[in-house]
């Protein structure tokens, strides 16, 4: 098999004293209430193999569990239009900066919260702390994707929740299909490890350092899956130090 790399990644990264390979999987655009079952089997098992590890995209586990909210469910109020002026946007996307982002945080955790959320941000930037804003309204703001169709236009008017029990969907994978596979969120700035299956035995940090570069991407690859395979696993059927990148 010849690993794949994104443009702009590389197939071998160096965690430690250990080199992994990844291989980014093409899959279809996946839809709402798409089978994540069916997909491992159709895209993954293909090139799996005993030993092997699958990174897979938060997006795509929660647009399997409907884990979704549109548009025209969240209007954003007079707060949450003011509110997003003030928030940096960074080379990850808009992030609370979107009106429907911030609303959707004000749904979540009350008026209050958010506003205490912002002035303690705005404190947080006088002493050079990031982060604040998030670190106190929560992972469901925080994890919300969508509601900005610059780089997947079908993402315009549909906000992406944070996948439901992570762990638990790992190991009806590896149950049902023998696949080993953790849930990330990664995007340009940072690599979040939502959750793993049991049978993975790798420390968190190796895990980060396995896809610390996001080999996925984050714009229109269609590559929600990637293989990792430790260099020196024997390959069925060729040697395993040919695979390259294209």
């Amino acid at each position: 098999m010849e690993f794949y790399a994104n443009e702009g990644k590389q197939v071998e990264i160096r965690v430690g004293e250990r080199t992994f390979a990844r291989h980014a999987i093409k899959t279809r655009f996946v839809q709402v209430g798409d089978d994540y079952i069916d997909l491992i089997r159709t895209y993954v098992l293909p090139v799996y193999q005993p030993g092997d590890l699958v990174s897979m995209s938060e997006k795509v586990i929660a647009l399997c569990q409907k884990r979704v909210v549109y548009a025209n469910e969240v209007t954003p109020g007079v707060l949450a239009r003011f509110l997003s002026r003030f928030v940096h946007q960074t080379s990850a996307g808009p992030g609370a900066g979107n009106p429907y982002k911030m609303q959707f945080a004000i749904n979540q955790c009350g008026a209050l919260k958010v506003i205490w959320a912002a002035i303690a941000a705005g404190i947080g930037k006088l002493f050079g702390k990031k982060g604040v804003f998030y670190d106190i309204v929560g992972a469901e703001t925080t994890g919300l994707d969508g509601f900005y169709g610059h780089d997947i236009e079908e993402y315009a008017q549909m906000g992406i929740r944070i996948p439901d029990r992570p762990d638990l969907v790992c190991d009806e994978i590896y149950e049902k299909t023998g696949v080993k596979a953790m849930i990330v969120d990664a995007n340009a700035i940072s690599v979040e490890i939502l959750g793993h299956g049991s049978a993975v035995a790798e420390k968190e940090a190796d895990l980060i350092g396995m896809i610390r570069d996001n080999p996925a991407g984050q714009v229109r690859q269609f590559t929600p899956f990637i293989l990792i395979r430790e260099r020196g696993t024997p390959v069925e059927g060729e040697a395993s130090e040919n695979a390259t990148a294209d």
